[in-house]
């Protein structure tokens, strides 16, 4: 998980469980949320991302 944006890593950090599903995922499961991120444009909207997650 070295490769991951900052704002979504620090995202992550803030929701354990959301990072414990996201390193449970397979390689291309992370690298398609990864990719996700990208379409992220605010804290507000990564957060909701990463909450996401969870559900």
């Amino acid at each position: 998980m070295d490769d991951l944006p900052l704002g979504f890593g620090m995202a992550l950090a803030q929701h354990p469980e959301a990072m414990a599903r996201f390193a449970a995922l397979s390689e291309a499961e992370q690298q398609a949320i990864i990719d996700g991120t990208h379409a992220v444009r605010s804290k507000q909207e990564m957060q909701a991302y990463v909450e996401n997650l969870m559900k």
